[in-house]
């Protein structure tokens, strides 16, 4: 398990959007059980689940960042951050991941999709836990060992969260910084999926939908390129 982990951790940005691709040329996005107005349905609480996702990315980042890109392609770690969301869940931001994984299905309502696809990213990610804690249970030891005795793995226990931020400052620099990425992908994926799902829909494609799903689709191209920007004209986030 550990060394698919790393295999995993290694390749998932490119290995990831690969898979969740093949899977939907393979089953093609479609009308949840061939009812469009069922689909509408589907689509917002995938849109719920996946915002749920990010959310929670946004509040662990804002408090306590943590170096979750690794060194050299590799599990890397300076520090056993325990603070903000840390102080509740270990591993809140893979949470957040497996979250927007699932709101994403939803919206793709596509068969291989939930057969294939949702089984597949649970045991990557945790297969890259486990490659993780490894690694951090070897370089941390104790202060590690207790930490696991104190946290939950996944799923938050937010009982004193509160007290745990509360002589913590939220930093929006560093969400934009290094969030900017990860929210553009996944809202571009899902505007996508609505996209190619129209096809599938009974009689001829509407226009003025086609025109909606490509605004919202500049905009967001727009608020990517102003980010990527504010992060190359500010100094670094920590």
């Amino acid at each position: 398990m550990i060394a698919l982990g790393n295999f995993f951790f290694r390749y998932r940005n490119t290995l990831f959007p690969v898979v969740f691709l093949a899977l939907l040329l393979l089953s093609p996005p479609r009308p949840w059980s061939g009812s469009p107005a069922a689909d509408i349905w589907v689509d917002l609480l995938g849109l719920v689940v996946a915002l749920a996702g990010q959310a929670l990315r946004v509040l662990t980042i804002g408090y306590d960042y943590i170096r979750r890109g690794g060194k050299d392609y590799a599990v890397y770690a300076e520090r056993l951050v325990q603070g903000g969301v840390f102080a509740h869940s270990r591993n809140p931001l893979y949470l957040g991941n497996i979250l927007i994984v699932l709101g994403l299905a939803l919206i793709a309502s596509s068969t291989y999709v939930y057969l294939v696809g949702l089984p597949f990213f649970l045991l990557a990610y945790a297969a890259i836990i486990a490659a993780e804690e490894d690694y951090l249970r070897r370089k941390f030891g104790a202060e590690y060992e207790d930490y696991c005795r104190r946290v939950n793995r996944l799923w938050p226990d937010w009982t004193g969260f509160g007290k745990s931020v509360e002589d913590m400052e939220f930093s929006w620099r560093r969400v934009v910084k290094k969030e900017y990425n990860t929210t553009f992908v996944w809202l571009a994926m899902a505007l996508g999926l609505k996209l190619w799902d129209l096809e599938s829909l009974p009689g001829p494609v509407s226009t003025g939908a086609v025109v909606s799903y490509l605004g919202l689709l500049a905009l967001l191209v727009a608020g990517y390129l102003a980010a990527r920007l504010f992060k190359k004209t500010r100094r670094p986030a920590r």
